[in-house]
């Protein structure tokens, strides 16, 4: 008797599957393990407001200045983290509230309270895990991010320089570097900006020679 291969007793076992069939029912299943919203692909929960995502999101791209896929990637993935972060410090305000009536009395309004958190004791240690999770994804995703910026920055300002240096050289020349031709990227406005920081920073290290030699 032949003993079956591994892919006959997958073909098998994929006829006895109990999985859905239609596309309705593979997409509730889909969405089975995002029932809180915080794993997973989807960010942007349906009873949450998009234009409201959208403008967090647009935050983060304003204040990062991400250049690139890769850092536009990044931080999308900070403005997630601290979205699912958000939505897990509301999950736990609404988990406490249940059962608080808000009435006059601080002291049952106390007890409530210690009630809710010994009934959904489980839901929010499974918060809290998240939480964690979330956080240390977050922390990781900065320190990516910053590495990644560093390296072009440090890139970005040794092309400049190179751009500078070769530029003064075909000055004394009385020459013109057309710079757009030999593939640098930069504008105008970054090269004025780098020579007047080169200026001010050999005129101070002329001041300095000379109070030096006049001591």
């Amino acid at each position: 008797m032949s003993i079956p291969n591994r892919s006959e007793i997958n073909r098998a076992n994929s006829r006895h599957s109990t999985g859905p069939k239609t596309a309705e029912g593979k997409q509730r299943s889909s969405l089975n393990a995002l029932r809180h919203g915080l794993t997973g692909q989807i960010v942007v929960m349906p009873a949450e407001d998009l234009q409201a995502y959208q403008r967090h999101l647009q935050s983060f791209t304003d204040e990062l200045h991400p250049v690139g896929v890769i850092e536009a990637n990044l931080v999308q993935s900070l403005a997630d983290c601290t979205w699912r972060l958000n939505r897990v410090a509301a999950m736990e305000t609404n988990l406490l509230s249940l059962g608080v009536t808000g009435g006059a009395d601080p002291i049952q309004d106390a007890l409530s309270i210690a009630a809710a958190l010994e009934s959904q004791s489980k839901a929010l240690s499974n918060l809290s895990l998240h939480s964690q999770r979330l956080s240390r994804q977050f922390e990781r995703t900065v320190n990516q991010l910053r590495d990644l910026q560093k390296i072009r920055k440090d890139q970005e300002q040794h092309d400049l320089n190179s751009l500078l240096d070769i530029m003064e050289m075909h000055k004394d020349k009385g020459e013109t570097y057309d710079h757009a031709k030999a593939g640098f990227v930069f504008s105008e406005d970054q090269i004025n900006d780098a020579i007047c920081v080169r200026n001010r920073e050999r005129q101070h290290d002329e001041s300095l020679e000379y109070w030096s030699t006049a001591a």
